[in-house]
């Protein structure tokens, strides 16, 4: 998977790596902010975390046609800049008045126009680095590898979050609402860390700093009819309206599924189950898993020799892990967020394993067909909150020293329900975000990739949009209840996709 990929590739994944580190350490902590920090209920904290991510989502359209005229590198670094501006902004604590609130609103404008620019303008790129035939048949490979560093810089976000905050709060003597700003003030940092690889190491890909030519282009056009590219475009449309409440639902990790965790999940575990929530025994697990890979499908003996190494190492870690852990681990919302992207990192070579296997046999799904499942496994993890959500209590608040309402922690449900939910999720996410993807790149008509890979970016952000749907509904409604919103829209759009499967499948 990592051999005969092009040297940028590496760079522009570290690059990555660093931006994302930022973004998901803010993220982790930033609902309980909005509720902590302003005072806000759980609906108004929602409507503001969806905005957000709606313009994350939105804005790479704005980047892409900036791009187009002024190049893609010259907005990559344009981002970095404008989204330093942002989390800076976010670092200053100003309490929670008006004036606060209204800094906080600039700063995720920045924030979101940055990464408008920087998200999509990068992942271009990379894809124009394989436009070279001799690493043309690495190129869903090299996807997966940057897709992993994406999620290697989420993975350690959450424990960022948290540790700084508590050495804030131990050592400085500052508030709970202030130790906020010293995890967004860690995104600053990232920023540097990654504007700084992203310039060390330009030479591997300035050659795509511009996009490509549009006379490359030409020949494709002209090979499709207006009957073909309107049947292409009507199914593209079809999977971007399923999508938007795939997104609707998954990114309730960072809403209702947070709620979840800070007011109804035990704050504490211990023996192996507490494991879980040190971030290095994560990065060891994933250690063992791609060196299991290599011990069976390296053909040296030396590379299975280090393989094994490194499994035995890896082990033994984890054993003196367990053997010094303290009796009982504190377990706190935030660090659920470690769990996703640890599953994406530990799961994608097991992932192209089996998906190299079918295809080997003939009997890979198509995209298509892969997005279906991934709405129907999204469904499936919210019928295991919904199941384990029978007859516990609405969510409860109470007035805070200021008289604003607090969030109060009403039960002590085991983490290892969220821990489950979230690898379920996972799974879904596995089928259908890089199959989307797929799709789009490949079934788009060829004068207007641009603008349906823009499509995709806009179906994410009204599903990220529709993520504030949870919020109202918490406190109002039962729980299971809540859950069966989800439960009901995947089924639904999994059945809708299935419905149409052989329109989309004769585009394919």
């Amino acid at each position: 998977m990592f051999e005969n990929q092009p040297k940028g590739l590496f760079a522009l994944a570290l690059a990555n790596t660093g931006e994302r580190f930022g973004y998901y350490t803010m993220l982790a902590v930033f609902a309980l902010f909005l509720r902590a920090n302003y005072g806000l209920d759980a609906g108004w904290a929602g409507e503001i975390y969806g905005d957000f991510l709606m313009l994350v989502y939105f804005f790479p359209i704005v980047g892409g046609w900036l791009a187009d005229r002024f190049g893609f590198g010259r907005m990559v670094t344009w981002g970095i800049f404008i989204m330093f501006v942002g989390y800076l902004l976010l670092s200053v604590p100003l309490g929670g008045d008006t004036f606060a609130l209204i800094v906080m609103f600039a700063a995720l404008i920045f924030i979101g126009l940055g990464t408008g620019l920087f998200k999509g303008n990068l992942q271009v790129m990379v894809g124009d680095l394989y436009n070279d035939p001799q690493y043309a048949d690495k190129r869903d490979a090299g996807f997966s590898i940057f897709y992993m560093a994406i999620n290697i810089g989420a993975l350690f976000a959450p424990t960022a979050a948290v540790k700084i905050m508590e050495w804030a709060q131990q050592n400085l003597g500052v508030s709970v609402n202030d130790s906020y700003h010293f995890a967004f003030a860690v995104a600053c940092a990232s920023l540097i860390l990654s504007i700084a690889i992203y310039y060390a190491f330009r030479s591997t890909f300035i050659h795509v700093e511009g996009g490509t030519k549009k006379d490359e282009k030409t020949a494709e056009v002209a090979e499709l009819s207006p009957e073909e590219t309107k049947e292409r475009l009507i199914a593209l449309g079809l999977v971007f309206a399923v999508v938007i409440f795939f997104w609707m639902a998954f990114h309730q990790n960072g809403l209702s599924l947070t709620y979840f965790a800070d007011e109804f999940t035990a704050q504490s575990a211990s023996g192996i189950g507490g494991m879980a929530f040190n971030v290095w025994n994560l990065v060891a697990v994933i250690f063992i898993v791609y060196a299991g890979f290599s011990l069976f499908q390296s053909k040296s003996s030396k590379t299975k020799g280090i393989s094994a190494l490194v499994i035995v190492l890896a082990i033994a870690f984890l054993c003196f892990s367990y053997a010094v852990q303290a009796g009982v681990v504190k377990v706190t919302a935030p660090i659920f967020q470690q769990f996703n992207p640890f599953y994406v990192v530990a799961l994608t070579p097991v992932s192209l394993a089996v998906f190299g296997y079918l295809s080997a046999k003939g009997k890979e799904p198509s995209a298509p067909r892969k997005i279906a499942y991934g709405m129907l496994v999204a469904g499936l993890a919210f019928c295991l909150m919904a199941f384990f959500s029978l007859g516990l209590p609405l969510p409860q608040t109470e007035p805070g020293p200021d008289g604003s309402p607090v969030a109060v922690h009403v039960a002590d449900v085991s983490p290892n329900l969220l821990i489950g939910v979230y690898l379920v999720l996972t799974f879904a996410e596995l089928l259908l975000s890089p199959m989307g993807i797929s799709f789009v790149s490949k079934v788009a008509p060829p004068k207007y990739k641009g603008a349906c890979m823009g499509g995709w970016f806009v179906a994410t952000a009204i599903g990220n949009k529709l993520v504030s749907v949870s919020a109202y509904l918490w406190g109002g409604l039962p729980l299971w209840a809540v859950w069966s919103v989800f439960i009901v829209l995947c089924l639904l759009s999994a059945a809708f996709m299935f419905s149409i499967m052989k329109r989309l499948e004769k585009v394919c």
